[in-house]
């Protein structure tokens, strides 16, 4: 299988190890990656301000970089939710964009969701040996319903001990644009989860959304305590084995 990477503004600028990992892995699987070269943001940090015109130009500019692409993976499940559920919306119904924004939408796949419900697979031959718990990022979960793929995924991975997590599905308080209009409010949500984060006893908080595990570690950090965020395609690209 050949698949599109749609990598997104913050793996790009900020984390590109998450891109690394992604590739890592879908290698491993046997799966040929290209990446479109034009694409830019989907248009969600413009979408989510209230800006649909703005944000359109954006989501134009994603269809014609992802036009040709059969397939389309997304390290992130709020990009995902804005390739899939968003963009036609911003649309006319009918119109050339809507149309094509439709199908385009049918093609595009979040990481996780790709690996267990497109390829079948539920270990990837990765290895981490610490207590690892999971956070269900808002638009993966709420827009697009992904929630026991990372999970499958993760107790998968030999010599890891995933624990549970109080309150795994609350928002961390990132929200996007969120965090920077309503500062206190974020601090205060992620004041919860880093809480809950501390009283599961895990040393790594996996999520699938870079924006949530960017939040979370700035947190953390000032706290100065020692569980580290880390994406999913982080951790299966750890100690490749051959899959059992």
């Amino acid at each position: 299988m050949r698949v599109s990477l749609f990598i997104t503004c913050l793996v790009d600028q900020f984390h590109p190890e998450v891109g690394i990992g992604l590739v890592a892995v879908l290698r491993r699987l046997g799966v040929t990656c290209d990446f479109p070269r034009a694409q830019t943001c989907c248009g969600q940090p413009a979408f989510n301000s209230g800006c649909p015109n703005e944000a359109a130009i954006a989501a134009r500019q994603f269809l014609r970089s992802f036009g040709d692409s059969e397939t389309i993976v997304v390290p992130s499940g709020s990009c995902a939710a804005m390739a899939k559920v968003y963009i036609p919306s911003l649309f006319e119904a009918g119109s050339k964009h809507h149309e094509e924004s439709l199908a385009i939408a049918a093609r595009v796949h979040e990481f996780s969701s790709f690996l267990v419900n497109v390829l079948g697979v539920s270990d990837v031959g990765a290895s981490f040996p610490h207590r690892v718990t999971y956070h269900d990022s808002c638009h993966l979960l709420r827009e697009l319903n992904v929630r026991n793929e990372p999970r499958t995924l993760l107790e998968h991975v030999r010599g890891l001990q995933y624990v549970g997590l109080t309150g795994a599905e609350t928002c961390c308080g990132f929200g996007g644009t969120f965090s920077i209009k309503y500062p206190d409010v974020s601090a205060a949500m992620g004041d919860e989860k880093i809480a809950n984060l501390q009283r599961s006893g895990a040393e790594y908080v996996v999520a699938n959304d870079t924006g949530c595990l960017m939040h979370l570690r700035g947190m953390l950090t000032r706290l100065g305590l020692p569980i580290r965020p880390l994406h999913l395609a982080e951790v299966l690209a750890h100690g490749a084995s051959a899959r059992g």
